[in-house]
């Protein structure tokens, strides 16, 4: 169907049940925007990344990146495998 000939069959279920949702209903659910990123320097690597600025620490000198916390504890890991 075209745009035009869907457009008028929403109308028309519209004025026939003011309810009707269209076609996906009311739970439809959207894309929920991304967070936004901020570059960081990690505190030990000196790597830059890409992190969410709502978990950032207040001082982001002391940043420290996932890779480099998991390489600080080696008994973490090694209980997971």
């Amino acid at each position: 169907m075209s745009r035009r000939k869907d457009q008028e069959r929403f109308r028309r279920l519209k004025e026939a049940n003011p309810g009707y949702a269209g076609f996906r209903g009311v739970d439809t659910v959207t894309a929920k925007e991304a967070p936004s990123l901020e570059s960081v320097e990690c505190s030990v690597c000196g790597r830059r990344r890409n992190v969410p600025a709502d978990s950032l620490p207040e001082d982001r000198n002391d940043y420290v990146c996932l890779r480099c916390q998991e390489a600080q504890s080696p008994e973490s890991a090694g209980a997971a495998v």
